[in-house]
């Protein structure tokens, strides 16, 4: 079994349209989306839910009522405000808790403890052709990182399950915690970027990113001809480098039909799933 991620410099530049399509193209995958930020790869493959897991990332504080003496010192002490006096009570808001611990080891008589945070949940959905690995963070939650490495988990079992020889991943854009753990350990990194000033910009970083986890890797320059001269750039960076061009996608209205009608591109004939099909091509030669 093989993994292939997907990723960006920056959100935006068209990862998960190629993400989605490729799922299509490939033969005996499994999906994972692990743009747990902002999730929506699994509005493309349109699955149904199958089963629902929480999932628990870092510790928020907790006080016992019964045992509370509301004497106040934990709501001074906290650096982040997040201890209430409600109704006569002090109460922890859970968005403003950083588990620091500090109110558990200042307390007078250990009315406070941490306990498990739960900070999102991530789902086994399926469609026709393939099982789909996908989460979400409940809203103000850190613990990214974390929630991308279980839905990857959870994505090798199903393969080794299904007999599955790919998994296809959505990584999470940006060079940050979910974005190192969308390409630790894969066999091959699809980075996707535009034709911008700040497109290069970010690829830059997010190859070396990749080269600092030692992962083999080719790029992919989406709506390529919206500015030709910045395409060349990256073109000839690619060859200075050494770095693999996998292709260029053409900037295609159809792309955004195909989105508003919750589809891949690959169900439509046009000119970006021809440039999408010469990409899979081309990477099935390097990954064989």
């Amino acid at each position: 079994m093989k993994q292939i991620s997907i990723v960006s410099g920056k959100g935006g530049t068209g990862k998960t349209t190629l993400s989605g399509a490729l799922n299509f193209l490939f033969q005996n995958n499994t999906a994972a989306d692990c743009d747990v930020d902002a999730s929506n790869l699994y509005l493309l493959l349109n699955p149904k839910l199958k089963k629902q897991y929480d999932y628990y990332g870092g510790k928020k504080a907790f006080i016992e009522q019964d045992k509370c003496i509301k004497c106040g010192k934990c709501q001074t002490l906290c650096r982040f405000d997040a201890i209430d006096f409600i109704n006569e009570e002090f109460k922890i808001n859970e968005y403003s808790c950083e588990g620091c611990n500090l109110c558990v080891l200042k307390c007078p008589v250990k009315a406070i403890e941490l306990i498990d945070n739960r900070a999102g949940e991530y789902y086994l959905s399926e469609n026709k052709k393939m099982k789909v690995i996908h989460g979400s963070l409940e809203p103000g939650e850190e613990t990214s990182g974390g929630l991308v490495a279980e839905i990857r988990k959870k994505a090798i079992e199903v393969s080794k399950e299904e007999k599955t020889d790919y998994i296809i991943i959505d990584g999470a854009p940006g060079m940050g915690c979910p974005a190192t753990s969308s390409i630790t350990g894969v066999n091959y990194v699809i980075i996707v970027t535009e034709p911008t000033k700040s497109g290069i910009h970010d690829l830059k970083r997010i190859i070396d990113t990749t080269k600092h986890f030692k992962r083999e890797f080719g790029i992919v320059i989406n709506r390529f001809d919206l500015n030709i001269q910045n395409t060349e750039l990256i073109e000839k960076f690619c060859k200075d480098n050494g770095i693999k061009l996998l292709g260029n996608i053409s900037f295609d209205e159809t792309v955004l039909k195909a989105t508003q009608k919750q589809k891949s591109i690959i169900e439509y004939d046009s000119k970006a799933k021809e440039d999408i099909i010469n990409i899979f091509n081309n990477l099935m030669e390097e990954i064989s």
